[in-house]
């Protein structure tokens, strides 16, 4: 399949690499298909780009890179959406904000990640009930300790 972005010029990706969010992501909810591109394999940003819309993309992040204690628990219907059986991989991911003003202040949505099943290819953002914030700073005062500099598991199309 092939999409023409703002950013990357066209794109080609294999059917399979397409994740499909059942509700699309808080904001575009007619944008539900997107595929994860690595536009550097040196950094763990990686761009969450949707097909349906050329022009909108997310700069997104693996939380246990700069947050290891970070964890999701999914209720029942979250579950029940994206056709979760016994067994099945879950990815998780955060979305960042970067401002252009100055990149250091980039901040992850730790209120909103996305939650994709490997198995199904379903993806879905969910809103968490604990308090946390939208806005949680990859660059604090003090250098983070991150725990690897794996890519994400899932299959990223290459830019």
């Amino acid at each position: 399949m092939k999409v023409t972005t703002s950013r990357f010029g066209e794109i080609e990706f294999r059917d399979e690499a397409m994740l499909i969010f059942t509700s699309g992501i808080i904001g575009f909810p007619s944008a539900t298909r997107y595929v994860i591109l690595d536009h550097d394999r040196e950094v763990p940003f990686k761009w969450l780009q949707s097909v349906d819309d050329g022009n909108l993309a997310f700069v997104i992040m693996d939380p246990a890179l700069f947050k290891p204690d970070y964890s999701v628990v999914l209720e029942p219907d979250e579950r029940a959406e994206l056709r979760m059986a016994e067994g099945d991989d879950l990815t998780v991911c955060v979305i960042l904000t970067v401002p252009s003003a100055d990149p250091r202040s980039i901040t992850a949505n730790l209120q909103g990640p996305v939650v994709v099943n490997r198995r199904t290819r379903l993806a879905k953002q969910i809103i968490l009930r604990d308090i946390l914030t939208t806005k949680y700073p990859l660059f604090p005062d003090e250098p983070p300790q991150m725990s690897s500099n794996e890519p994400l598991p899932l299959e990223v199309c290459q830019t």
